[in-house]
């Protein structure tokens, strides 16, 4: 018999969770730490030269260590997710050869699978896919179409999709003894997806989940980080300095900066036109010990570093009312403190977008706030107060709940498989 496996292929971290015969769920493990979560990334790198030439990859933490340790002759490839919905972006040439998105993310699951121990030939599959993928000119049933191709290059065929926020809200459905209007909000790294479904376990056919509405934004957990980066970071590293050139004060180029979206981006500045035209500026500027520091930051590949701090201190202010970011390499010293206050500023705009998303997701069902019963938040960026004040204000602290943050969407996966195979 197979196996029920629930797959939230995700931004940044994947999750596999797998249905026990006793109906409970339980996570894959990943690592000598033995994570929930495997990291959604991979690393390519060439052994031997011309006709001997073999491309190497690794995945997950191990793609990480791979790539921190020989930054230069490799590279990283992350946010697969993020593209599948781009009509713009079919592939990418990987040391002279062409490779699909497709053929990526199917590279990545064969060793997500493998990592977890699950042998595909004996597993039943539910995979999670967001409400609204990625980017402003998104095409959604081609974001689907091209991860069911995915999962199919893997080895993977027939898998089943259900939608992540559901998915994410079914198990603390599944725990109510009266009928429901429930509220899910899912927020990964690249997206933030909300649900409406109605839960009636007093269905003379058992219980029933009935979808509502269903909207999303493609704004998360990386797009915070950012702020924060934007704010704190960039500024010290030349952001909006000036250089003069001919007694005229110019604007330092802003495009400089805009690689900080991604770490891994930071990489593709380490070119020697690029390092000198910021040199040739840093030497003219007010302030050139800021873009030394960012030639530093570039040549020292120390993105990765770089955002492991800024999302510390990001977790920190979900605690704290204020933090101190801090990140010293050889020339470059941070010291800056961080309010609460600070952050939530920065991300209003954010925050006002996630609201109005919200509001769809009423309007799309027809209901007013005052029907809501339950609101369910899971994801990590569901820790930040801002956020989650977001729901309190609107539907009462009463009803607002959380619950595993990281693995709720693979463990609803499994569930949902497990009704719908039973329901035939």
């Amino acid at each position: 018999m197979s196996r029920i496996i629930g797959i939230d292929f995700g931004t940044t971290n994947s999750v596999l969770a797998v249905l026990e015969q006793d109906g409970s769920t339980t996570t894959a493990r990943f690592g000598p730490d033995l994570l929930d979560t495997f990291r959604s990334v991979l690393c390519f790198w060439a052994e031997g030269e011309g006709r001997h030439m073999q491309l190497r990859s690794s995945a997950g933490p191990a793609a990480i260590a791979a790539y921190l340790d020989d930054p230069l002759d490799s590279r990283l490839i992350m946010s697969m997710k993020s593209y599948l919905a781009q009509r713009s972006f079919t592939q990418t040439m990987l040391y002279g050869r062409a490779v699909t998105l497709e053929q990526l993310i199917a590279l990545f699951l064969r060793a997500f699978m493998a990592a977890s121990g699950i042998d595909p030939a004996e597993a039943h599959i539910v995979a999670g896919r967001p409400v609204r993928f990625v980017g402003d000119t998104a095409d959604d049933a081609l974001g689907e179409q091209r991860l069911r191709a995915a999962f199919e290059a893997a080895g993977l065929a027939g898998v089943d999709t259900a939608m992540e926020p559901e998915a994410a809200g079914y198990r603390f459905a599944a725990g109510l003894d009266a009928p429901a209007n429930v509220l899910i909000g899912d927020f990964g790294g690249g997206t933030s997806d909300f649900s409406i479904v109605r839960f009636d376990p007093r269905s003379l056919r058992g219980s029933t989940v009935t979808s509502l509405a269903t909207t999303g934004i493609g704004i998360a957990g990386d797009a915070f980080d950012y702020r924060i980066i934007d704010a704190v970071i960039s500024p010290l590293l030349g952001k909006g300095d000036t250089y003069r050139v001919m007694k005229t004060d110019l604007p330092v180029p802003p495009e400089y900066f805009s690689s900080f979206a991604r770490w891994h981006r930071l990489s593709l500045m380490k070119a020697p036109k690029t390092l000198r035209a910021i040199g040739e500026v840093a030497a003219m500027s007010r302030h050139p010990e800021r873009l030394r520091g960012l030639i530093t930051l570039i040549e020292d590949e120390m993105g990765y570093q770089l955002y492991q701090v800024v999302s510390a201190a990001k977790a920190a202010l979900s605690r704290a009312e204020a933090t101190v970011l801090s990140f010293h390499h050889r020339n470059i010293a941070i010291d800056a403190t961080i309010t609460r206050a600070d952050f939530e500023g920065w991300i209003a705009a954010d925050l006002a977008l996630m609201a109005a998303t919200v509001d769809q997701a009423l309007a799309q069902a027809g209901l007013p706030r005052k029907a809501i019963d339950h609101v369910f938040l899971t994801g990590g960026t569901s820790f930040v107060p801002a956020v989650r004040a977001l729901f309190e204000t609107r539907f009462g602290v009463e009803k607002v709940s959380a619950g595993g943050e990281f693995v709720s969407v693979a463990e609803g996966l499994a569930l949902i498989g497990h009704d719908r195979l039973a329901a035939g």
